[in-house]
């Protein structure tokens, strides 16, 4: 079980170590990100409630399921914690900082999945591993994509933040609902559609990552401080 467990834990501690160290400016304080990781994990027990009672009212049309009761609840409750939260948080002073909090919360929330599905489900190495890669990476990603459009709606004019805080909703959703229907409704050789996703997902992310280190406004400060040395 320890074995186990372990294996559940590790791939969200690991993948928000790397996004966290990408951070090349200014480092968030590391209670700051325990917090909104911890957020994360309190965060999955209201999402099952509210998404049984969904399943319960609507039906499970897999649609409906992939887009609605799963992404949309889902995306939906860590985008409102992270804008009542940290949006206007004083920490929050680089567009990268949205990137940071936004994979922290969706990696404590994937987390406390991922052990849940450990402890209740015949969990091999192979299943973990496989779900490392999938699951969990999954959701690092769509708070990438979250958390990079938060980051745009912080520091643009108010007449754009508006526009960027709706996708910093949209997009998430979208592209969840997109891989639970595809789980869903792909029933064989899965595999040679959500593989792809991800990889897609992935470089996506990763030049979503560059673009907002580019933007912080930290930057000029580290290569002052570069010359001086």
């Amino acid at each position: 079980m320890f074995s186990i467990l372990t294996a559940a834990i590790a791939p969200g501690i690991a993948l928000l170590t790397y996004l966290y160290l990408r951070d090349r400016y200014d480092a968030e304080p590391i209670y700051m990100v325990a917090r909104m990781f911890v957020l994360g994990i309190l965060v999955v027990v209201p999402i099952m409630v509210i998404q049984r009672g969904l399943e319960i009212s609507l039906g499970d049309h897999s649609v409906l399921f992939a887009y609605v009761e799963s992404a949309g609840v889902e995306e939906f409750l860590k985008w409102f914690i992270l804008y009542h939260v940290i949006y206007n948080h004083t920490e929050f002073d680089e567009p990268y900082d949205g990137i940071v909090y936004a994979s922290s919360i969706s990696l404590g929330f994937a987390t406390l999945e991922n052990v849940l599905y450990a402890i209740y489900s015949p969990a091999t190495f192979g299943t973990m591993l496989m779900r490392a890669l999938l699951p969990v990476s999954g959701h690092a990603l769509f708070g990438i994509m979250m958390g990079y459009y938060l980051g745009k709606a912080k520091f643009a004019p108010k007449k754009q933040s508006f526009y960027f805080l709706a996708i910093s909703l949209a997009l998430p959703v979208l592209l969840h609902g997109t891989y639970d229907w595809i789980m869903i409704t792909v029933r064989t050789n899965w595999m040679w559609f959500i593989i792809p996703f991800m990889i897609v997902l992935w470089i996506w992310g990763l030049r979503k990552m560059n673009h907002a280190n580019s933007r912080s406004p930290f930057r000029f400060l580290v290569r002052e401080d570069e010359i001086k040395l």
